[in-house]
């Protein structure tokens, strides 16, 4: 491991223009290439105290063993250059985005004398037009079959044709009408040519003009009593829409725009890519990549453009790009963009409209990218042996963790506490294991103490149902000296009903399986050591414990001043990650249902036949529901909508409900003491 001091540069040293700098090891390879708009401020930032580095940036400082840099002119001369060295060097602490797929392209090589129609995956090749990418190569197929009634292009290979110019006999597609046949010289070069172009231009976008054409040929040809002509017409009409209907319409004004969006999180970031030509969706891309460095959205969004666009010119660059968000140096990416197709190019936020409605379906399809990619890293056998085995190491355990508890609280400000609990077994989650708590030991904020009281509520349960089914007993005979816990009563703290818990035919919570090997808990020093506690005064010192902080990612052990850092790359840390993350979603998911159910409720759900829109209005007449269980049934008929029947039915129900719990504003959904009379 380096020292950074030993190869920091000297005072005044580094100019402060814009430029590219990179970070060599010792093996004078290139690990890490960067820009800035002033070398000097961005450079000197890597040399401070590595305390304070993230620890990815922490990694690759002590990694090499030198620096040096390249002053250019301009941000996006510093831009190009820093592309062209990622692209040269392949640096392992810059981001770099993998395909989670080989994508297929339409591809129409405009390059050839006679252009070819064909399904090309795969590096982009000079002088060929591609379209997509799409999903699936038979949908490009379907499409290519359904156009080549109207653009009748060569989608032979090359020694199909050679072979059919020899014989002067085409190949099927041209008896059936689907190819020229410009092998035989059905057509020449230049109306084959014509042919492929008008094929590129219809799957750019510019459809209309074409249908419209070939309606009008077939009226025409309807005139003059041509009727086989116009039917073929009418059936390329249809061919041609169908091929358009393959695409849906999202955008209405014929926009051309890539969309793009992100999902992350500390160590993974997942990219998608929606390719809109003519206000349709024409392709769709998806990326992963490893958060290699210390890059928040906007980094992932100026790596995405960088490695989407780096070889691209011309109409292959949109003219609006949308994003999730703005890069660094969002004018100077702009510039590189509009130099590289052209003309000028907008990158932008959506901030409205079907724009930014089609950035939320791009977004969930990121979501779930992510999602599916690491439930297939997580589903591998040899993979979840080696995060076990890594997690083991890195706490000092004895043997692997085999079952793995977690627990997280969640509250909005104080209110709605409650806390959960899931289990992963031999690395994969064990749903029909998890729990859900609600805190009743005190009121209000407080994730440490909350904490406390969860950990011991299950380690209550734990050891009451060892002692109901007699395995305390002979482990108590077995050591006699086992802790406090063992020498007196265990007190039966069972969770209510409401807690969610899965029951026993006879209304019994079911038991909490057997003990884990390791606790997590979402959260540092004071949560883990509220844990250990717990632990502690019921005299179970046999579970090792231990918390994972979501700002870095550090591991934190009982009684341990410093953290664990697990390597980035670690499978134990992508694990442990993973359990916070799934314990994070299940309480959050319970707290949300708790409060919704809570601002719902209200003694006007009671009364038949009075809907929403008819509460809303009797609670902004009159105030509150203290206010309006004081009025009288005319005054509640002065409400508009509101006859006398119904009234009478408010008036009861109110009138046969107590006022012990706080009211709800069903109008604005606060919660509303009865005793304050608020509005």
């Amino acid at each position: 491991m380096a020292d950074p001091s030993s190869y920091r540069p000297k005072p005044g040293q580094i100019p402060d223009s814009p430029g590219v700098y990179k970070f060599r090891d010792e093996h004078r390879r290139v690990i890490y290439v960067g820009k800035a708009k002033n070398l000097r401020q961005r450079v000197a930032n890597y040399f401070q105290d590595l305390a304070n580095l993230h620890p990815r940036t922490r990694t690759m400082v002590t990694t090499a063993v030198s620096v040096e840099w390249t002053v250019v002119s301009t941000e996006v001369e510093a831009l190009q250059l820093e592309y062209s060295w990622i692209k040269e060097f392949d640096p392992r602490f810059n981001v770099k985005y993998r395909d989670d797929k080989s994508y297929p392209y339409l591809a129409v090589t405009l390059n050839e004398d006679f252009p070819r129609v064909q399904v090309m995956r795969g590096a982009k090749k000079k002088g060929v037009r591609y379209f997509g990418p799409y999903g699936h190569a038979w949908a490009i197929r379907e499409t290519v079959d359904l156009m080549l009634r109207v653009f009748p292009v060569r989608t032979c290979s090359a020694g199909v044709f050679k072979n059919a110019a020899r014989t002067g006999r085409p190949c099927l597609l041209g008896y059936i009408g689907k190819c020229s046949a410009p092998c035989v010289g059905r057509v020449t070069p230049e109306e084959h040519r014509e042919l492929a172009e008008d094929f590129c231009d219809f799957m750019a976008g510019r459809t209309g003009t074409y249908i419209r054409r070939l309606e009008k040929d077939m009226t025409q040809a309807a005139e003059e009593m041509e009727y086989e002509r116009a039917a073929r017409l009418r059936d390329d009409a249809e061919a041609l829409k169908r091929a358009m209907e393959k695409s849906a319409v999202v955008l209405a004004d014929a926009t051309d725009a890539d969309l793009i969006a992100v999902a992350e999180d500390e160590l993974e970031a997942a990219l998608q890519i929606f390719h809109v030509r003519g206000g349709r969706v024409r392709g769709q891309r998806g990326w992963v990549t490893d958060k290699v460095e210390a890059v928040d959205t906007s980094g992932l969004v100026e790596h995405a453009l960088q490695q989407l666009y780096g070889e691209e010119r011309g109409e292959a660059v949109p003219k609006e790009v949308l994003v999730p968000a703005l890069p660094e140096d969002a004018e100077a990416v702009s510039q590189w963009l509009a130099e590289r197709r052209g003309s000028q190019v907008s990158l932008r936020i959506p901030q409205r409209g079907d724009k930014k409605d089609l950035m939320v379906t791009v977004q969930r399809n990121a979501q779930q990218a992510l999602g599916l990619h690491k439930t297939k890293r997580a589903s591998d056998l040899t993979t979840r042996s080696r995060a076990l085995e890594e997690i083991a190491e890195a706490l000092g355990l004895d043997t692997a963790p085999l079952r793995i508890e977690c627990y997280d609280i969640s509250h909005l400000q104080g209110d709605d506490v409650v806390a959960s609990m899931v289990v992963f077994e031999d690395g994969l989650a064990r749903k029909s294991e998890y729990r859900r708590f609600q805190i009743k030991g005190f009121e209000g904020q407080d994730d440490v103490r909350s904490m406390h009281e969860v950990i011991g509520r299950r380690f209550k349960r734990y050891l009451q149902d060892k002692e109901r089914t007699g395995e305390w007993e002979e482990q108590q005979a077995a050591a006699p000296a086992a802790g406090p816990a063992a020498t007196g009563p265990v007190p039966a703290v069972v969770p209510a009903a409401d807690d969610g818990e899965p029951r026993e035919d006879d209304g019994r919570p079911k038991r909490f399986a057997y003990p884990p090997q390791l606790v997590v808990v979402d959260g540092g020093q004071p949560q883990v050591a509220a844990a250990r506690r717990a632990l502690d005064e019921l005299g179970i010192d046999d579970i090792a414990v231990c918390g994972l902080a979501k700002r870095l990612e550090e591991v934190w052990l009982p009684d341990d001043d410093d953290p664990v850092v697990l390597p980035r790359t670690s499978e134990g840390l992508y694990l442990l990650q993973r359990v916070r993350d799934e314990a994070h979603r299940f309480a959050i998911t319970y707290q949300r249902a708790k409060r919704a159910k809570r601002i719902r409720s209200s003694p006007l759900d009671d009364v038949a036949g009075l809907g929403e829109t008819r509460k809303q209005a009797l609670i902004k007449h009159f105030g509150s529901v203290k206010k309006l269980r004081q009025a009288t049934i005319d005054e509640i008929c002065e409400v508009p909508g509101i006859g006398r029947r119904t009234a009478e039915s408010v008036a009861a129900a109110l009138a046969s409900t107590t006022p012990a719990a706080p009211a709800v504003n069903t109008a604005t959904g606060e919660i509303i003491e009865e005793d304050d009379g608020g509005n």
